[in-house]
């Protein structure tokens, strides 16, 4: 049957009883096979561990340079292995060691995290600084949309601060002072020429 469709007989559960075989294309199988561990291997991201080694007698400046690489690892999703290298005498003080190794996982604590504590390997002090999970964004706070009684009440006080009464003093009718107010210039002529006007009225 499998040379007559020009198939290949593959067994695929020879503990079953009777053994499972399939009518198959075995080339073509085992092409997408491929491809698909290909994009595998692809997608998935690989975590190295990264080694920065220090001295106890580690000058400032050099530190931080090498604070900034450890900055630059993290960011690049390597873990990193903090190693301070004991010479001579100086495995007399691991102290030291722990002093440097914890003044420079405070100075990279907002991009790692502590992974492994300090251990001893032989005449080095180790700790591994693993990469701090990214922080999530803070969603945007939503506009307040007016409700429609609000814009409502918004239109009518405008209408109402805009339906302003007509001015004292403009008109043909005498102009009088606002209550509590000093009389604009504009009132005091018309009616310094109204009362001009009506002595010469009453001698006709």
């Amino acid at each position: 049957m499998a040379r007559e469709r020009g198939l290949d007989l593959v067994e695929v559960a020879p503990q079953a009883v009777p053994p499972v075989c399939r009518l198959m294309d075995y080339g073509r199988f085992r092409y997408l096979q491929t491809k698909k561990e290909r994009e595998a291997r692809k997608s998935q991201k690989s975590t190295d561990t990264r080694e920065i080694r220090f001295r106890t007698r580690i000058a400032d400046h050099d530190r931080l340079a090498k604070t900034r690489r450890i900055v630059d690892l993290l960011h690049d999703g390597n873990k990193v292995k903090l190693t301070v290298v004991f010479r001579g005498r100086e495995i007399a003080h691991p102290e030291l060691g722990i002093q440097l190794l914890r003044t420079v996982t405070e100075a990279v604590k907002e991009e790692g995290k502590l992974e492994v504590a300090p251990h001893l390997e032989g005449r080095n002090l180790s700790v591994i600084v693993a990469p701090a999970a990214p922080k999530e964004p803070r969603a945007a706070k939503p506009r307040e949309e007016p409700t429609p009684g609000q814009e409502t009440e918004t239109v009518q006080a405008q209408d109402s601060q805009g339906d302003a009464g007509p001015l004292h003093g403009v008109g043909n009718g005498p102009a009088h002072a606002p209550q509590g107010g000093v009389e604009p210039p504009a009132a005091q002529q018309a009616r310094q020429r109204q009362e001009a006007v009506q002595p010469e009225t009453a001698g006709q």
